[in-house]
């Protein structure tokens, strides 16, 4: 079975970093939620900028321009901001879990299944209204690339997905 969230494909850069035997079980990004600080902080910026255009800046060219270079900034961090999501995956595959990130410098962080001692997922309650939560991993007395994931969309029914793979089932079949 191969998760992924609705509307996205797994990407093909993220093959790269599969070994040959490994296949693709969960393929999903962040949480847009993760957006939603520098989104609040640019319109903010845009609202203050209009509003100071508008009233107390008016016949101050050199301060306007000043307050539309800051908010130019906010947006360009914004954009950033979007680039880094839409190019961040938590990739699980049937011996490990991945999460790739990076614009410009390519970040990959893993920890092997079999590694894994113990896994829980946090929710807040914004998270709960929205839909994410945070995995938070253990390995025994290590220290590990990937201890939390953030914003993971779907948390319960990834969580069971995982531990499936983590803590397979016996056979129970007759004898």
């Amino acid at each position: 079975m191969r998760l992924i969230a609705p509307g996205a494909s797994p990407p093909a850069e993220v093959n790269k970093y599969l070994l040959p035997h490994e296949r693709q079980v969960i393929t999903v990004r962040r949480h847009p939620a993760v957006l939603e600080g520098p989104i609040t902080l640019t319109v903010a910026g845009l609202i203050i900028a209009a509003v100071l255009s508008g009233t107390v800046l008016r016949h101050q060219s050199s301060a306007m321009a000043v307050v539309w270079i800051i908010w130019g900034v906010l947006l360009v961090r914004l954009l950033w901001k979007i680039a880094g999501w839409a190019v961040e995956y938590f990739v699980i595959t049937s011996q490990r879990m991945i999460l790739t990130s990076g614009v410009l410098t390519r970040k990959v962080a893993m920890m092997p299944l079999v590694k894994v001692t113990d896994m829980s997922f946090r929710r807040s309650l914004l998270g709960r209204l929205q839909g994410y939560g945070e995995f938070v991993l253990e390995s025994a007395g290590q220290d590990q690339a990937l201890r939390t994931v953030e914003f993971i969309p779907y948390p319960e029914q990834l969580y069971l997905e995982v531990c499936a793979l983590i803590f397979p089932g016996k056979d129970t079949g007759g004898d």
